[in-house]
């Protein structure tokens, strides 16, 4: 049985835990109407997904360098010294990450009904170049655990 003073620290340990920001690739998208951009021609389509696009990787940036902090404040925490555990802040992007992430989907969608195909082609070029780096970042991680494991 847990004493009373490991378990307060366990719940603690815990609920800072779950405080932690994500990486931005692990954040959905929040749903964005296509009617936002009903009234742009194409080639304000064009000139709005660059602006989001260009504001986005700047906002998955502070969040991947967010998640990466909050991810060393724990590790931290966790074996040196637990009260570093209170300086993981509450300073995650996540809504922005997301709503960005649905004002991609949206102006995709509306290239589409608009028929902008040489914009719809570039999103999706786009998105399937960066899912293609996230599986190859994967296997490279798992490629250097499985070579720790092994010397």
């Amino acid at each position: 049985m847990l004493r009373p003073i490991n378990t307060g620290l366990l719940l603690v340990l815990l609920t800072l835990a779950t405080g932690c920001a994500d990486k931005s690739e692990k954040i959905e998208a929040t749903y964005v109407s296509p009617l936002k951009y009903n009234s742009y021609t194409c080639r304000q389509l064009e000139q709005e997904y660059a602006r989001v696009a260009q504001q986005s990787s700047m906002i998955n940036k502070k969040q991947d360098d967010i998640a990466e902090n909050d991810e060393t404040a724990m590790a931290v925490g966790m074996i040196l010294f637990w009260p570093a555990l209170f300086f993981i802040k509450d300073d995650d992007k996540k809504e922005e990450v997301g709503r960005l992430k649905g004002d991609v989907n949206a102006i995709e969608q509306s290239s589409i009904q608009k028929n902008c195909m040489t914009l719809a082609k570039t999103i999706r070029d786009e998105k399937a170049a960066a899912a293609l780096a996230r599986m190859k970042k994967e296997r490279e991680k798992e490629k250097e655990d499985e070579e720790k494991i092994w010397n």
